[in-house]
């Protein structure tokens, strides 16, 4: 029971600082629709998808991916904050298990990441995207599996950081490639061979693939069409998540 309460508490301080900062949640909420609406009705006029596909339809689970990427991702910020002003120093001297430490901080991210993917979802009738029931309940599950993948991903890159300088510098470099690299925006299929490896490495790529199984329903030999079933996109993701956060526990227990 300690270490899911020691889980909880972490969740629950990291959604609370989120929440309190209305702009950032304006900003935060508010950019998807954004990106949808200017790449959906400006792109979508000047790209051919084909397959009873739209290109609005098609980037719908790309966008999510973005969002959910940068708050998984930035989420984790929060590790050098308490790095540098000590919050964390008193969680790790703490009887905790550095596992729950880390599930807190995922699932805070995770938390945050499906909030802001089930509002997108709210919002796509308005771009003339329609979603049944139960593709919405698949998207808010895949969504939070791909968040918290990501959200791992992150805390093992900033357990070993010591400044929000540095921390910048590497998601920066990190968060566009991962964003570029995972068909959210044009399918991997019409990359070069070299970059297809690329994003067969990239956590992002089953991710965004996995959220097109669900709402794709076009021709499945289209070009646009999701590259691999669902239940590799799953089980992939699965793995993942399960490495970085042994990894980071693991990373956690060596700055004792």
């Amino acid at each position: 029971m300690g270490t899911f309460k020691a889980i909880y508490i972490i969740c629950l301080r990291e959604l609370r600082k989120f929440f309190r900062d209305r702009l950032h949640l304006a900003g935060t909420l508010f950019r998807p629709i954004l990106w949808l609406m200017v790449l959906g009705w400006g792109f979508g006029r000047i790209v051919a998808t084909g397959g009873g596909i739209s290109y609005k339809e098609y980037i719908f689970p790309g966008i999510t991916g973005m969002t959910v990427l940068y708050a998984s991702i930035f989420s984790s910020m929060s590790i050098i904050w308490d790095k540098e002003f000590g919050p964390l120093k008193e969680i790790l001297v703490a009887p905790v298990s550095r596992s729950a430490i880390v599930f807190g901080k995922a699932a805070s991210g995770t938390a945050v990441a499906t909030l802001q993917a089930a509002i997108i979802a709210l919002f796509v009738p308005i771009l003339g995207i329609h979603i049944t029931p139960g593709q919405f309940v698949a998207f808010l599950l895949t969504s939070a599996l791909v968040s918290f993948t990501i959200s791992s991903l992150g805390i093992l890159i900033t357990s070993h950081l010591k400044s929000l300088d540095s921390f910048n510098v590497v998601m920066n470099f990190l968060v566009m490639p991962m964003f570029f690299l995972s068909g959210a925006i044009y399918p991997i299929k019409v990359l070069p061979e070299w970059l297809k490896m690329v994003a067969m490495v990239n956590p992002l790529t089953y991710g965004v693939d996995a959220l097109k199984n669900i709402m794709l329903t076009g021709d499945p030999s289209s070009p646009f069409s999701p590259d691999f079933p669902l239940w590799v996109d799953i089980s992939v993701m699965v793995v993942i998540a399960a490495s970085m956060t042994g990894l980071a526990a693991y990373s956690f227990r060596q700055k004792e």
